[in-house]
């Protein structure tokens, strides 16, 4: 059945987003289609109701395409830790491995990642593929398993994706044309520009030049989508995740932006709810006099981070922020830094016997190790009237509540009480609580005394990929890219040729 690949002149150029449009666009259209990227590296990840790991770029383009997501979707992923990075393969982690090693062991996941896609392409009409960074970096070439090392195999056509909002978009596609290898070069059938600010006639000539230099087709030129922003971030490095965000709202909140963070997009909600002020704070900033609460994310590398907070003066900010009566709150990561200590004796992300001071907010002990824990979670948040709340973990270790602490039990389910609290610090390992429209309300009334939205974040990611599918069936000739792969569009049906 037929699929085709967007790649890239670099990262971050809106492949994701573009893949996560087109998934809905061609839902929308009443195909099966399914998302699928061959390898991934982020420290934003997802739980399949499976209870597989997955990037979190792919578990959203699994929604727009209005299906579960599954392992197949991602079946690499590496997840970068201090100095390593844990290797996830078919949702299930395989250990950790170090850059230099993974150049030669990548290769040998080629079989298991063609499986995964053959399952996808057996399943739906249509499959529509993510390339990771680009296939200019001809310096990787041997043993991609990304780019055009997966989508000649494949059988896959390529289309090109340059952002002309960094600048050089012209040389990057005609460079990225320069060192591809001829087969390469043919798997292209077309280029799209993306993130166009202002009038995009402006760009005809450009297009024409690339044409000329290339011999490719331009497919389009996609504008800036301000509707994108309510999306989570591929990755926990760009984005929300390291952009001041601010708005006029009632609410001061801050997350602390840790070296390593992971899950950045468990604060995507508050970006977006009007009644909430947000950023992020950098290198050791200090907490602003104004704020409310200060959120400490999750970490890929907790006792790394809890050394740089402890270093960078945060430690003593956090104190000085609770005494004056300001609301912490701690998510996975987060939250085991908020104890007495972390141990990590079996080596699990740092040196084996490794342990760190916690900040002490609350009375819990961590201990890495173990298997991971990889689940959706729902219940009720009893503090704040059994509001009903929904998330997920994702994380290693457990932690161990130590005598005469807090209150046991941020949330409630099954009959468990989850997390720990007292009365102004908060330690869960729920991610994704505050797209709970419910619980984000309630618990900013208990916090601050200030009522925000209750919209449930889902429904405004929904609004904006049919946005984004609207946008792209107005700017790009997907008539051209689905025929290369095997599709016709006509009087607004698509069907498998």
């Amino acid at each position: 059945m037929p699929g085709f690949m967007l790649q890239g002149t670099g990262s971050d150029v809106g492949k994701s987003l573009l893949v996560a449009g087109l998934c809905r666009l061609l839902s929308n259209h009443s195909l099966r289609v399914a998302p699928f990227k061959p390898q991934n590296m982020s420290n934003n990840a997802a739980v399949t109701a499976d209870g597989s790991e997955i990037g979190r770029a792919q578990h959203l383009q699994a929604v727009a395409a209005r299906i579960p997501a599954i392992a197949d979707m991602n079946p690499v992923l590496l997840k970068p830790q201090a100095g390593v990075s844990q290797l996830v393969v078919q949702g299930e982690v395989r250990g950790q491995v170090a850059a230099r090693d993974y150049r030669n062991l990548k290769a040998t996941l080629l079989p298991e990642v063609l499986a995964a896609y053959r399952r996808l392409e057996a399943a739906y009409d249509i499959v529509v593929v993510e390339g990771a960074g680009s296939p200019a970096e001809v310096n990787l070439r041997a043993g991609d398993i990304a780019n055009m090392g997966f989508a000649l195999p494949a059988g896959l056509p390529v289309v090109l994706v340059g952002d002309i909002d960094r600048g050089g978009v012209i040389a990057s596609l005609v460079g990225t044309h320069a060192v591809l290898e001829p087969a390469e070069r043919a798997a292209v059938v077309g280029f799209i520009i993306n993130r166009m600010r202002g009038d995009r006639a402006l760009f005809a000539e450009g297009v024409q030049i690339i044409e000329q230099h290339t011999g490719w087709r331009g497919l389009g030129v996609v504008p800036d989508l301000p509707c994108a922003r309510v999306l989570p971030p591929e990755d926990s490095g760009t984005s929300s995740a390291t952009i001041e965000q601010t708005s006029n709202g009632r609410v001061n909140v801050v997350g602390l932006r840790l070296p390593h963070v992971a899950n950045a997009d468990d604060v995507d909600a508050l970006r977006v709810d009007p009644a909430i002020s947000f950023r992020w704070l950098q290198d050791g900033a200090a907490i602003p006099s104004d704020a409310d609460v200060v959120i400490i994310p999750g970490s890929k590398a907790v006792i790394a981070d809890m050394e740089m907070v402890h270093r960078c003066g945060w430690g003593h900010d956090l104190h000085a922020f609770h005494r004056r009566g300001g609301f912490v709150l701690g998510l996975c990561g987060g939250y085991q830094m908020l104890g007495e200590e972390i141990i990590d004796r079996a080596g699990v992300e740092s040196a084996a016997g490794s342990r760190v001071a916690g900040l002490g907010l609350l009375s819990v002990r961590t201990e890495l190790g173990g298997s991971k824990t990889l689940r959706e979670v729902r219940g009720t948040c009893p503090v704040l009237g059994d509001v009903e709340v929904a998330g997920y973990e994702i994380h290693l270790g457990a932690t161990a509540a130590l005598s005469g602490g807090g209150e046991e039990g941020v949330f409630m389910a099954a009959g468990m009480p989850e997390g720990q609290r007292t009365d102004r610090v908060w330690g869960t390992y729920w991610h994704g609580v505050f797209a709970s429209g419910g619980f984000r309300a309630a618990f900013f009334r208990h916090a601050c005394g200030v009522q925000t939205e209750a919209t449930e974040h889902s429904v405004r990611v929904d609004a904006a990929l049919d946005q984004i599918a609207a946008a792209l069936e107005e700017y790009i000739d997907v008539e051209t890219m689905l025929e290369s792969a095997g599709c016709t569009l006509h009087k607004g049906d698509i069907s498998t040729a």
